[in-house]
């Protein structure tokens, strides 16, 4: 409720400061350039032939765009500084209607051109239904591509956290036998396994019986010597 009388306020101060803008611009262009020039130069005004057509050109375009609601921002500064320059060139002399007229219609316009520049135009302008629409669209355009990205770059950063191992979380290996088998077997085997089979060759060899040995030359037939010593017949 409170923003649509805001919004027909503004369109009933800017139809009202535009008409009265437009009008005092209509009345130079009809008087023309030689007569508002001729005002000008009795209030001692350098050039006033070119402050004829500067005031008369800001008035006519300006309450144009000001009723309009086009770039109320700028037109109402502009206004305003107008405003303010025939305020002090002129002094409110109201012989001269061309120049200004009245004081207080000079400095009543010029609040509300300021007043317009501040507070904007309301929505029902053309800056809200082409301008700021078309900014608001193009600030979309930016979100949604802006979201876009952001979606590609966490589209890459998920599989490389998923590979990548928690280096605070506990390291688990699966139990599989056949796993376990064939690390064994790759395995080198010990060399204490060889040196064991030595080990028991010898042992075998110095535990078996000793071997008979002949003897075919040296004392009588028959004699056989064992484990070092001679057994005969005469045993």
């Amino acid at each position: 409720m409170n923003r649509t009388l805001h919004d027909l306020a503004s369109l009933a101060a800017r139809m009202g400061v535009g008409g009265i803008f437009f009008a005092q611009g209509w009345q130079k262009l009809e008087a023309g350039l030689i007569e508002t020039g001729g005002q000008f130069a009795q209030l001692g005004a350098p050039a006033p032939r070119l402050w004829a057509g500067a005031t008369m050109l800001i008035e006519l375009v300006g309450g144009t765009l000001l009723i309009a609601g086009l770039a109320v921002s700028f037109v109402g500064m502009l206004l305003f500084a107008e405003a303010l320059a025939v305020f002090i060139l002129t002094a409110g002399d109201a012989g001269l209607p061309l120049t200004g007229g009245d004081i207080n219609l000079i400095v009543g316009l010029g609040a509300a051109s300021v007043l317009l520049s501040v507070n904007g135009g309301g929505r029902l302008s053309v800056d809200h239904m082409v301008v700021i629409k078309r900014r608001d669209a193009e600030e979309a355009d930016d979100l949604a591509a802006e979201a876009e990205a952001d979606a590609v770059i966490n589209a890459l950063r998920e599989p490389r956290a998923k590979t990548d191992p928690d280096p605070k979380g506990p390291v688990t290996f699966p139990a599989s036998s056949s796993t376990s088998e064939e690390v064994t077997e790759a395995l080198p085997k010990p060399r204490t396994a060889r040196r064991s089979k030595r080990a028991e060759e010898t042992t075998e060899s110095k535990t078996e019986a000793p071997a008979e040995v002949s003897r075919p030359t040296g004392g009588e037939s028959g004699d056989t010597l064992v484990a070092g010593r001679r057994t005969g017949k005469a045993d």
